[in-house]
């Protein structure tokens, strides 16, 4: 059953890569993680803060949500709770 497993990728592998040694193999590695990493910008102070802000302002909205639905429900089942135990 493990034998019938495929791996899939998107990039078939040519018959240079598969006879590369592992040395080979990490040094082409490494070069193209280099030339990836010369494509990477850093945000600006601008953009990480107006980011910054957003996730701050959201995470505070998320709580008082959560907040007052967990009041509306706990309030709904004591309610409910003590007119049954009454009955």
């Amino acid at each position: 059953m493990a034998n019938d497993a495929v791996l899939e990728t998107h990039e078939p592998e040519t018959h240079v890569q598969r006879s590369l040694n592992p040395i080979e193999r990490l040094t082409n590695f490494l070069h193209d993680t280099r030339e990836e990493m010369h494509k990477v910008t850093t945000p600006t102070r601008a953009e990480v803060q107006s980011t910054t802000i957003v996730v701050v302002v959201a995470v505070f909205l998320f709580a008082g949500y959560f907040a007052l639905v967990d009041f509306i429900v706990s309030k709904t089942l004591d309610t409910w709770i003590l007119h049954i135990t009454k009955h």
